[in-house]
């Protein structure tokens, strides 16, 4: 199976991973700290918000059974696109939107959808679009958090994921 991945800032990332768990097509996500200034940060650096990283999720995927352009239409339904270093109750720039990936290609329909989102907006998107500059997995008490503590604090309705567990993939 050949696989791509695309890495995504939406919010807490707790939420973000458990929302994309859902879709098909998904074959693994992992939380982690994007695009920052320094090597290896914590947790406990991140939320300083002085490294410049925003908690991300990196989303590996089956091409054959989920397109980018779809996974980018969820993403869009995952967040605010105007609000500018704040989701949910969650401030402050490490909970930044931003669609930062690593195939050159992949900038044509990120631009297409960002066109097509920006439409619906009277206001201007904020979501960072860029190359992933650097990625580093959180440590596993982040990982799958939401899968163990199902209870848990999320900034997403929890409708959310039953909508993204039965959307019907577009390809």
């Amino acid at each position: 199976m050949i696989t791509k991945e695309i890495y995504l800032a939406g919010g807490c990332f707790w939420g973000t991973e458990h929302f994309f768990k859902q879709i098909a097509g998904v074959i693994e996500t992992q939380v982690g700290f994007a695009n920052g200034l320094i090597d290896s940060p914590t947790y406990e650096q991140v939320y300083t918000d002085t490294t410049g990283y925003a908690e991300t999720v990196k989303v590996v995927y089956d091409p054959m059974q989920v397109s980018l352009e779809f996974l980018l239409r969820m993403f869009f339904v995952a967040i605010d696109p105007t609000s500018l270093n704040k989701q949910g109750h969650d401030e402050g720039t490490r909970y930044r939107t931003g669609i930062y990936y690593t195939y050159a290609a992949d900038r044509v329909v990120i631009d297409k959808v960002f066109a097509e989102e920006q439409t619906k907006y009277a206001q201007p998107l904020v979501v960072e679009r860029e190359p992933l500059a650097n990625f580093y997995p959180a440590d596993e008490y982040h990982q799958d958090y939401l899968d163990k503590h199902p209870d848990g604090y999320c900034h997403l309705p929890k409708a959310l994921f039953e909508f993204a567990r039965n959307r019907e993939n577009e390809i």
